[in-house]
């Protein structure tokens, strides 16, 4: 296996985009990669002082305005860039996911890889994705095997039960690999669980269906830290292929589940202590993510003290 950190002479050679840096992952790889040494160029679409007001080495910035459904000032943010960092989050007029979300993220994701095959200078696409756009089949629960990388959600199944976010990445990320494929273009997706964060609440579109993730042992999480790590892990490692699970932590028992309902409801819905012990069952893990903690033995990372 291809070493897992790039030299630093390589690295601070290399320039690379972000899009969109004013999400929560777009934000913390700007950081994190200005930190590695890299050359970034931050596409946001929307708010500059997001970024400029967190990053380290301000010489090694340039900020673009970039709106993935313009395909002109995607390219902009393109130029000299020898990899994109791809991630899409609804803008804030449109927070929630739904059908017509779904239909925005499908084309943003075909603008910005079309934009990729006719930047020359690009080598890696690293597009974010999620454990949504694995999970959800009408025969989960027949499956022999752990869900991996190879596994799919159906999207029709998807639509059925109004499991928007599962339509919007599955949908989003099979039309990124399709234009990654007919274009030559070297792409590798994260497909990431339940991002932990101090803002997260009940209301987040990862969470519909999450009762039937946790009985089917493929409620998963990750934090913000981990994930950017693999982010990096798979843009520095020339082995690098395919998809990747992205997961640290398995939501499969009563605790785990009264833990996070603590975490996403207000004080005053908050699940009290259960009265016993007696409910101890430990739901199978029923997902892999082996092929990314595999890759990621080496990485050399460099967490942030926030």
């Amino acid at each position: 296996m291809a070493p897992s950190s790039l030299p630093d002479e390589v690295i601070s050679e290399k320039t690379v985009c972000v899009m969109d840096a004013s999400g929560r992952v777009g934000s913390a790889l700007v950081r994190r990669l200005l930190r590695r040494g890299y050359t970034v160029h931050a596409a946001l679409h929307g708010e500059y002082e997001i970024v400029e007001g967190v990053c380290c080495n301000k010489k090694k910035l340039r900020v673009f305005p970039a709106d993935p459904l313009d395909y002109h000032s995607i390219m902009d943010a393109l130029k000299g860039c020898s990899a994109l960092f791809y991630s899409f989050e609804p803008p804030s007029d449109h927070p929630n996911y739904d059908e017509y979300m779904a239909d925005v993220e499908v084309r943003a994701a075909h603008n910005v890889l079309e934009a990729c095959a006719q930047t020359d200078t690009i080598e890696k696409v690293v597009f974010t994705s999620s454990i949504t756009a694995v999970i959800w089949r009408d025969d989960r629960n027949s499956t022999p095997s752990d869900l991996d990388e190879r596994n799919w959600s159906d999207v029709n199944f998807c639509r059925k039960f109004k499991l928007w976010h599962g339509v919007s990445k599955t949908l989003a990320e099979r039309t990124a690999w399709a234009l990654a494929m007919d274009r030559g273009v070297n792409m590798v997706s994260i497909n990431g669980g339940l991002l932990m964060a101090d803002h997260l609440t009940i209301s987040n579109p990862y969470l519909k269906g999450a009762a039937e993730m946790f009985e089917d042992g493929v409620f998963v999480t990750v934090d913000l830290n981990f994930l950017v790590d693999a982010h990096i892990s798979v843009f520095e490692d020339s082995s690098s292929y395919g998809r990747y699970l992205c997961f640290n932590h398995v939501i499969n028992s009563n605790q785990d589940a009264i833990h996070l309902a603590n975490m996403l409801l207000p004080p005053s819905q908050s699940t009290p202590p259960p009265q016993s012990l007696e409910d101890t069952r430990v739901y199978q893990q029923r997902i892999s993510n082996k092929k990314l903690n595999k890759l990621m033995v080496d990485f050399r990372s460099e967490v942030e003290v926030e």
